[in-house]
């Protein structure tokens, strides 16, 4: 009789813990480290058990107590409580990273003695997620005087929900968006290409809107043309007209003034290998002193 009144007080406990626990999801970044919360301070009154945590019905983590001692720990996704769990009631499962695999996936602790199985003492809800990258928006120019807008994001779970606003306030037409959701294989992290075709004027501006409800998270890229911008395109385009005809007369220039350098180096040295060339021959029509006193000599000789 003792005995049936202390199961029933231990499965009220359970009941009671769990229902205050109840099936309240933990939020983890993907990639990140888990701990899936469980509090039972009477664990230590079992003689021999095992614990359990469970993902839906597969087992996934198990530990064996004798006699207050861990004999067996065994897991399949590198699962593990606290070292201290007997002593702090701590029967939180820790994983080592969060897997979008596994999100909105349940699990639950359950105590095994001898042949019973426990109700679950704990359950959980794994909800994962991750953040998008800021979106890219481009804008290009189509056929029949429309215009194609296409936002891209990245990296980011769960599925988001994506909006187009014109101009702030007005949501595109009807048939105007095609949006492309793709998983990457490798992280199951989701990459959004959303598309816009729509027929508005240049002054317009654009907004690609993408909303992670599961992490209150809104990211937005606008696209617009300032007022004006006609004038200052075609302002542009004569400031860019008269720099490029700045250059061509300033190389024209360049030139010329290189080419009548040239000219006046040419002429220079012309004239400078003349003026050494009749130096040379003057020199050579110079008689010596010898022959200027002879001459001399003869000279008066004969006037004699």
């Amino acid at each position: 009789m003792p005995a049936a009144l202390w199961r029933a007080g231990l499965l009220l406990s359970f009941l009671g813990c769990s229902a205050c626990l109840g099936t309240d999801c933990v939020l983890v970044l993907a990639g990140q480290p888990v701990s899936l919360p469980c509090l039972y301070r009477d664990i230590f009154n079992f003689g021999n058990f095992s614990l359990e945590w469970r993902r839906d019905d597969e087992v996934v983590f198990r530990s064996v107590w004798e006699r207050d001692t861990n004999v067996e720990e065994w897991s399949i996704n590198s699962g593990k409580i606290p070292a201290d769990a007997l002593l702090t009631g701590n029967l939180s499962l820790e994983l080592p990273a969060a897997d979008p695999k596994e999100d909105k996936v349940h699990y639950s602790l359950f105590i095994v003695s001898g042949e019973n199985l426990s109700t679950p003492l704990c359950t959980t809800c794994l909800r994962i997620a991750a953040s998008f990258s800021s979106p890219l928006l481009q804008r290009e120019e189509a056929a029949h005087k429309e215009t194609t807008f296409l936002c891209h994001s990245s990296g980011g779970f769960p599925e988001p929900a994506v909006y187009w606003l014109i101009d702030d306030t007005e949501e595109p037409p009807q048939g105007s968006v095609r949006t492309l959701t793709a998983l990457l294989p490798d992280s199951h992290l989701y990459n959004i290409t959303s598309h816009l075709t729509v027929n508005i004027s240049q002054d317009s501006s654009v907004s690609c809107i993408i909303e992670n409800q599961l992490m209150n998270e809104t990211l937005t890229s606008t696209s617009y043309v300032p007022r004006g911008s006609t004038v200052v395109r075609r302002a542009s385009e004569a400031m860019w007209m008269f720099s490029t005809a700045m250059c061509v007369a300033v190389g024209l220039m360049v030139m010329a003034g290189v080419v009548y350098q040239i000219h006046l180096d040419r002429k220079s040295k012309k004239k400078e290998y003349t003026h050494q060339g009749q130096n040379r021959g003057y020199k050579r029509r110079r008689p010596n002193e010898g022959e200027t006193e002879a001459m001399t000599i003869e000279a008066k000789e004969t006037d004699v």
